[in-house]
Order: structure tokens, then sequence, then C-alpha cells
């Protein structure tokens, strides 16, 4: 089985990247080793899943030089692409990282949005869904914080899988009006929609499992860094662990595990190995520098090497 992918970016970005010797106020600080890839969260979901050999149309909302420059890039990948025009340009993203290896996130907020617009967008991806839809990034200015719920209304129950942040994801948390096949979230986010620390793993599998028990979603994954990811699913909760790699850039690591995740499911994997290999991807994409996400023949090397156990056992 491999079920076709639709992934949506709402607030596409160009990602920059650039190394300067130490980042300091005042004087021009001169950039060397610039990087340009189209990013946002749905984007580098689907540059994954194409990466790895899966089956995907990227629908992003371009607009302006910019948005052309995008899609010219995001093209070159191989990545099939559904353009949606939006207004204003669409925005920058810059990674800076200086020569002891700190790195420094700028980011714009991207254009504002009318209502009529989350309207045309909401009937644009309706009609070009097919199998499983990601809807993962930020939202733009403007936009209705419950576009993730009325998206997962259109499409019917446990299609769409969704990572985002801010006032969407706390909708989602707390409204569950209509459920996910799958959620992502980080640690942090976890922490602060469950207002208090969980420091182990089983802390964080727990978490997930009350969200999947109120019907936010049948599966929830939360990230942990460098501990890894737990999943709960209908049947049980998990925790993966993967091997110790050098990091480079944490950039794109969540994305490029909802891709290999995602793509695991769709190809009819168990939910416990569609987490290995999320696992590994997240773990491959964190050894590429600047905005670069993980390579096939990395996430395959790293596979055998994450470590999943059962919490509930």
């Amino acid at each position: 089985m491999n079920t076709p992918v639709l992934t949506v970016t709402l607030n596409p970005a160009l990602d920059l990247s650039a190394k300067v010797p130490q980042m300091e106020s005042g004087p021009k600080l001169r950039l060397d080793g610039v990087q340009i890839e189209p990013g946002g969260g749905g984007v580098n979901v689907a540059r994954v899943i194409h990466a790895l050999g899966g089956a995907v149309h990227a629908w992003v909302a371009l607009g302006g030089a910019s948005g052309a420059q995008h899609l010219a890039l995001l093209r070159d990948t191989g990545v099939k692409v559904i353009a949606f025009d939006s207004a204003g340009d669409t925005r920058q993203n810059w990674a800076i990282t200086d020569a002891q290896g700190q790195q420094f996130r700028l980011q714009l907020p991207g254009p504002d949005w009318t209502v009529a617009q989350g309207a045309a967008a909401l009937e644009s991806i309706t009609a070009q869904a097919q199998g499983v839809v990601v809807l993962s990034g930020s939202q733009p200015p403007g936009l209705d914080a419950a576009f993730p719920l009325m998206l997962a209304a259109r499409l019917g129950a446990q299609r769409l899988v969704v990572d985002t942040s801010g006032p969407a994801l706390a909708q989602l948390l707390a409204r569950a009006l209509a459920p996910l096949l799958a959620l992502r979230l980080d640690q942090a986010e976890a922490e602060v929609q469950a207002g208090r620390a969980l420091p182990s793993p089983a802390d964080t599998a727990r978490f997930a499992a009350t969200l999947r028990d109120r019907g936010v979603a049948a599966m929830v994954a939360i990230a942990r860094g460098a501990d890894g990811n737990v999943l709960a699913t209908p049947e049980a909760l998990f925790h993966c662990r993967p091997p110790e790699v050098p990091v480079v850039s944490k950039i794109g690591a969540g994305d490029s595990f909802t891709g290999a995740f995602t793509l695991a499911l769709a190809q009819g994997q168990p939910p416990a190995e569609a987490l290995r290999i999320g696992t590994a991807a997240a773990a491959a994409t964190v050894m590429s520098a600047g905005t670069g996400l993980c390579r096939a023949a990395e996430v395959m090397r790293l596979h055998p090497d994450c470590a999943i156990a059962r919490l509930d056992a």
C-alpha cells in the first residue's frame, strides 16, 4: 500500500542560512556560506517524503517575487507542487550560525490573510486532497485559529496529520471537535499544555495518552529532543530513542519526523515502525548544516539503531 500524501503549507518561507564569525551588535556582519532553500513546515514534510520515495503533492500558499523564487526552488527538488495564490510577499527566515556553533534563528510573520483567503484556501485544499493530508507549520496572521479543525471536518475523521503551534494548536486541544489521524507536538508545547514539567519519557507518554483519550487524535506523538519521541496509539504507548549523532543544526528535525512518520503510515506500516523511521529521519536531519533536511541513506543507516520500547507493557 502506498496511499498518496498531500502536504499543506499556509505560511511558507524562503529559508536562508549563513555563517558569521561572531554575532554582535554595532558593526556590519559579513556573511558567507549562504544557502537558500524552499521552506515552511508542509514544504519540508513534502521534501522528506519525496526523498524517501513516497508519493506526495505539496499545496503551498505563495505570493510576490519571493513566492516565485520559492516555487522555482521547490519544483527543482522534484516535488509536485500545487501553488495557491496568496496576497502579499512570501516571508523569509534566516538561520545564522557563528564560529562557536551557536545558531540564531530570525523569522518573519508572513503576510496578513483575510477571511476570504482562508475560505478559498479551505476549498482548494479539500478539492485537492487525496489519501492522507498533513497540515504543518505556523499559520499566517489573520487566519482563523480554528482552520485545522475546519479542515479536519471537511476531510472526515482520521485523515489529517497536524503539526502546528500557537492559537491553532490551543484550539485543537481545547475543542477536539474533529478527531485527527495524528497530532505532533514538541516537549515545550506539551509542557505548556499540560501545565507542568514532563521530565521522563513515561511522563510525556502519559500526557500524550490523555490527549488521545480525549479524542484529539487517534495517535499523538511528542518530540523530546535528543531523548527521542513518544507515541500514544489506540493500543499502546511507545518511546523511541535515537543513537547519539553530531548535532549541526536542529532546523527541520520536527518536519523530518512528521514526513517520515506520515509516509510510513501511508505505506501501511504499524505505528511503532512509523515512530522508529520518524525518529531516524529527525536524527539524520540534525546532522545536516543550516536548513538542510535528512538524506535517505542516512535515515536508513540510523534506523536500526533507533531503540523502541513499549511504556505501558
